[in-house]
């Protein structure tokens, strides 16, 4: 499998005893002895090399009979977006991997909670056979068992911040039905949903809040800045954003702002909570919760115009766009000038990060161009 092609089971045992933060979220580790996955900042002890597996996705890991770890809550890892860091750079971001990407994008906003997996596949244009082979080669499990997955993910999140009764939970996190709720949690947990309450924050009255997991290194200040540029409302520290039924699936409102630790607090007050899946996502991309600055330094690192600026920022993060077409390039492959497109052909899947390294570089008063 490719989806790790920089992390050797050694690498990510490595980082599992370290309880290295930075790759919370980019594999998970399944202890065969106790037939749990964790993260690799689960605070247990750490188990034998000789009885772990690493796999790149949550929902490998279920698919290979693993249960949720109950300590280190593997919902609450920082996302991994396939749109950037999963492949090196050489070509194969080109093509399965950013397939991969686009359909993960459409499944973070329900795309499977609307329609079936033949649908999915026509609006990426490929085969809906293809389409599951591309899933298993990266993400180790199928498009319906990678979206059953985030709606578990969001579920056990809803259970444990907020007070949301188990009907609203069902709805909000993509379930069709309470009873479908009930089942999937009994089969992945051997408890019903209930049992897993023990712990839940306090009524927020109107609206939902919930928290984000970054993964460090991750400048927020700077990012709100950016935002506050390009004309976002982003007033006292929160962004802000109204919702649209025909753009969300509701009307609304969001706001994001710095929360505890490696978290950003988001409240969805909205009509429908169908549409919290579609909104949370959409804050995902808003706020760059999917980068991987391990991967970028990797690509760019050895770069001579490039790697010193990122070594000197890592924590960087780009906006993104609050609505993403089906076709769209990947967000970090972005350039914003098609007469030097030969110059930052070298830098792809990473040319969006280059330019804001770049434009930076220029706006420094005492800045020389590079």
């Amino acid at each position: 499998m490719d989806v790790l092609p920089s992390l050797s089971a050694e690498a990510c045992y490595r980082a599992v005893t370290a309880r290295d933060a930075r790759f919370d979220g980019r594999f998970h580790t399944c202890v065969k002895t106790t037939g749990i996955y964790c993260r690799p900042v689960c605070p247990a002890r750490t188990p034998l090399f000789a009885n772990v597996e690493f796999v790149a996705s949550a929902a490998e890991a279920e698919a290979l009979g693993y249960r949720p770890c109950l300590r280190c809550r593997p919902e609450t890892a920082p996302d991994y977006s396939a749109w950037r860091g999963e492949v090196s750079t050489g070509g194969a971001w080109r093509g399965t991997a950013n397939t991969v990407s686009r359909a993960l994008q459409m499944i973070d906003e329900g795309a499977l909670d609307e329609d079936g997996l033949e649908r999915l596949a026509d609006r990426l244009g490929v085969g809906e056979r293809h389409l599951r082979r591309l899933f298993r080669a990266h993400l180790g499990a199928s498009p319906v068992a990678v979206a059953q997955t985030r709606r578990v993910r969001l579920a056990k999140a809803l259970l444990h911040q907020t007070r949301l009764p188990m009907a609203e939970v069902a709805l909000a996190s993509g379930f069709g039905s309470v009873r479908r709720f009930n089942e999937t949690f009994q089969a992945l947990y051997g408890r019903p949903p209930s049992a897993l309450r023990r712990g839940a924050g306090e009524d927020a009255g109107v609206g939902v809040e919930l928290s984000l997991s970054w993964r460090p290194p991750y400048e927020l200040e700077a990012l709100m800045a950016a935002l506050a540029d390009r004309g976002d409302r982003v007033e006292g520290g929160v962004w802000s954003r109204a919702l649209d039924t025909t753009i969300d699936g509701t009307s609304g409102r969001v706001e994001v702002q710095a929360g505890s630790g490696n978290t950003l607090q988001v409240r969805v007050e909205a009509e429908r909570l169908e549409a919290l899946p579609r909104v949370l996502a959409r804050v995902r991309r808003v706020f760059d919760l999917g980068h991987d600055p391990e991967a970028l330094m990797r690509d760019l690192g050895g770069d001579p115009m490039l790697g010193p600026r990122a070594m000197a920022r890592p924590g960087l993060r780009l906006p993104g766009v609050w609505v993403l077409d089906d076709g769209a390039m990947a967000p970090a492959d972005r350039w914003p000038d098609p007469d030097s497109e030969a110059l930052a052909e070298g830098w792809r899947p990473w040319r969006a990060y280059a330019a804001q390294y770049l434009k930076m570089d220029e706006e420094r008063p005492d800045a020389k161009r590079a």
